[in-house]
């Protein structure tokens, strides 16, 4: 773990460097009280450099966005860059410009360990300084809702406190090389079906203890500088003129002192969207008109929109450049140098955290060094490992495996491609096992597939699913005739390896009939190696799952994405009538979430249904114990116990805290986890507090956070199902302010 504990010995340095935000927007005051009203307006909206065609000062970079500075009060460029998987390129915009792709961030959160998140944010914000951004559009914290969403892989899974907690480090990690990181997106944009468009609904004390409880927690933990909001409608409110949103809860309630700026394409207006708290237009030539141009500043002068509000957002952008360090640390002049190898063990080190063991019956992995034949089949694992797409796709060092185009009508079609890292499981696994005769089969045919597996000892099936931003997943079936393949291969060979490389949950309708399932997301640009080590027990698996894996899709809230049917109809009436202004294609629909903060595995519990695989869980090569649980209460949940690992082999344990107040008829929550790595027969004390928030219920009234006094029920547990150890313990009465 080299690499992680030198990217965060660096972030740490720099971020106790970091300003008060006091002292940035001391500054910032005074720099506005500089200036003309004409220089307040061009900080407050960027462009977008693939489609601008007006002039700057500085040199404009191909990338997400471009904002000029002020060279004679000393305020610099800001060039802004995708995103949360590493310094992105997506269509190579920058020819031959590539970077390291960490793996997806439900592998991160998987590994539910900061200190991973944190060496991952620290890697790709020091690629793009070198590569001269200074923003960066990292850490997406949005819950997964639904497991068929297309950018679940982006995020940071269901849980707000694992999210939030997650989040906050990789920003954290991010801002440690003098550069902003955003946050987004803000809020409640768990579906790309029609996110553009659709109104999502909810009610406030559920909102605040779910998606809003995680960005809170990874503001606080991270401090970013910009917080970017989404496309969609809130309550009735486009997310980025939601005065709710925007002002009430961020600028009010939590006290944030950074800017907000909007997505590429979600601005809708001007006075609206100024005098609700949008403080900069990001790339305006994605939107249907500038709106924070010319038009803000006759709105400005005609009394529309206030000059102090003016002042504020061009101090809150400031405050942001300010308290990250990125105003004072200059950019360099020309690209620097980056020490590619040991940002791939960053990335591999990731990877080998995050993976899942689902499934190990016989204990069939870790595979024997001295297996003979190894039957390697399908996922192209002959020439790579696949990437998810959209904003977040990452031109991986070494180069691109392969690069699929997609159809002209694809919603993504424009900005991303099918692609896989150019790092082969199947060199990985021949390179581990020198001995062993290893066969490749494309899997294109299941029974000539069955066939090579039923001639060797043990069979590797790989199976894919992707997905991408703009568009969700079709359906929670492995796509073509991928289940075929895998179900194929187990009939012919008992000791078959299903490993998977999706973009969240999937379904396994031969589950039982495969011994051993490994949940490898996607794998980043040192996958291939990773997978391997993992396969052969050089590197024992010990993530856990971020996001339940349903048993059937109606388990789910649900079971499709709302409003599919209805793009479906019209785009077919547009193909129908090419260039016929269509009535309904732009009147969006509304989206409930009744679950409200049930979310995950919370509405599982609650409906009292049983998932495939449970969030929390994953399994080991080596066992673990808990003994001597103490529980104490007051007016706050303590809970510590003995971690043993019980087994032969070096592991990292999860033990994972969770509340309920007894009676309350309320799902349990995660309050508490800590990942801890013991040796064989090492035992450690580990002390798991609740949040306050988790134990605690939102209160529309008061306004803020009430602990009930009482009973709480706590298990410790080692997924979110578990109830082996449950313990009870007293709580006072508390409030807490929004």
């Amino acid at each position: 773990m080299t690499g992680l504990l030198l990217a965060g010995s660096v972030a740490v340095a720099a971020v106790a460097q970091e300003p008060t935000a006091s002292g940035a927007r001391a500054r910032a005051n005074a720099l506005v009280a500089r200036m003309t009203i004409d220089e307040k307006i061009e900080l407050v909206h960027g462009l977008f450099p693939p489609m601008a065609t007006g002039k700057t000062r500085e040199e404009l970079i191909p990338s997400a966005g471009h904002v000029d500075g002020i060279p004679r009060l000393g305020i610099p460029t800001t060039r802004q860059s995708d995103a949360s998987l590493g310094v992105a390129n997506q269509v190579e915009q920058r020819k031959g410009d590539t970077a390291t792709a960490l793996p997806s961030s439900l592998a991160t959160a998987a590994s539910f360990d900061p200190a991973v998140a944190r060496a991952g944010g620290a890697m790709i914000g020091a690629e793009a300084r070198a590569k001269r951004f200074n923003i960066l559009l990292a850490g997406g914290v949005n819950l997964t809702r639904d497991p068929w969403g297309g950018r679940n892989f982006e995020y940071l899974g269901e849980d707000p406190l694992l999210a939030g907690t997650l989040g906050g480090a990789h920003i954290a990690g991010v801002q440690s090389n003098a550069i902003v990181s955003t946050v987004k997106h803000w809020a409640l944009n768990p579906q790309e079906t029609g996110r553009s468009i659709l109104d999502a609904r909810i009610g406030e004390a559920g909102l605040r203890m779910s998606d809003l409880l995680a960005f809170e927690i990874a503001i606080e933990q991270g401090r970013p500088g910009a917080v970017m909001c989404a496309y969609n409608k809130v309550g009735g409110d486009w997310a980025c003129e939601n005065r709710f949103l925007l002002t009430d809860v961020l600028k009010r309630d939590w006290g944030y002192p950074g800017w907000v700026m909007s997505d590429w394409g979600a601005v809708h207006s001007t006075v609206k969207a100024a005098n609700a708290g949008l403080d900069q237009e990001s790339g305006q030539e994605l939107d249907r008109a500038i709106y924070f141009g010319a038009p803000l500043k006759v709105a400005v002068e005609a009394g529309q929109v206030p000059m102090a509000r003016l002042d504020d957002m061009v101090a809150r952008y400031l405050t942001g450049l300010i308290a990250t360090g990125a105003f004072d640390k200059a950019m360099p002049a020309k690209p620097l140098p980056i020490p590619y190898a040991a940002h791939a063990r960053v990335a591999q080190d990731a990877i080998e955290a995050g993976m899942v063991l689902l499934r190990n019956e016989g204990a069939l992995l870790p595979l024997s060094p001295s297996v003979k034949r190894i039957a390697v089949i399908g996922g192209r694992a002959d020439i790579g490992v696949l990437s998810g797409g959209g904003s977040s796709q990452v031109r991986s060092v070494g180069g691109v495996a392969l690069e699929i185009p997609l159809p002209a009508d694809h919603p993504a079609a424009s900005f991303t491609r099918i692609t896989y890292h150019k790092s082969v499981p199947l060199a990985a696994i021949r390179a581990l096992a020198p001995q062993a005769r290893v066969t490749f089969d494309d899997g294109r045919d299941p029974a000539r597939a069955a066939a090579v597996a039923k001639a060797a000892d043990v069979a590797i099936v790989f199976a894919t699913q992707w997905t991408t931003e703009a568009a969700d997943a079709d359906d929670l079936s492995l796509p073509g005739r991928q289940d075929a393949l895998v179900e194929a291969v187990a009939a012919a060979q008992p000791k078959t390896v299903a490993m998977l490389e999706t973009g969240g949950p999937v379904l396994m309708p031969w589950v039982q009939k495969v011994p051993a399932i490994v949940e490898a997301w996607y794998p980043g640009q040192r996958g291939g190696e990773a997978i391997a080590n993992i396969l052969f027990g050089q590197v024992n698996p010990s993530g856990r799952l971020p996001i339940t894996f349903p048993a059937s899709a109606d388990q789910a809230p649900r079971p499709t994405p709302p409003g599919r049917e209805r793009m479906a109809k019209s785009a077919a009436a547009a193909a129908a009538n090419p260039g016929a202004p269509q009535a309904n294609a732009l009147t969006g629909w509304t989206v409930d979430y009744p679950e409200g903060a049930d979310v995950g595995y919370r509405w599982y519990e609650k409906k009292g249904q049983r998932p495939l695989y449970p969030f929390g869980h994953g399994l080991s090569y080596t066992q673990f114990a808990y003994r001597n649980p103490v529980l104490t209460g007051g007016t706050r949940l303590s809970l510590t116990v003995d971690v043993v690992n019980t087994g032969k082999r070096a592991g990292a344990d999860v033990p994972q805290m969770y509340v309920a107040r007894d009676g309350g008829g309320h799902p349990m929550r995660l309050a508490a986890f800590e990942r801890v790595t013991l040796k064989p027969g090492e035992t450690r004390r580990v002390t798991l507090i609740a949040n306050p928030r988790i134990v605690a219920d939102y209160d529309t009234t008061l306004p803020g956070w009430r602990i009930a006094g009482g009973r709480y029920r706590v298990a410790l547990a080692r997924d979110a199902t578990d109830r082996t150890i449950v313990r009870t313990a007293e709580l006072r009465p508390t409030t807490m302010k929004p």
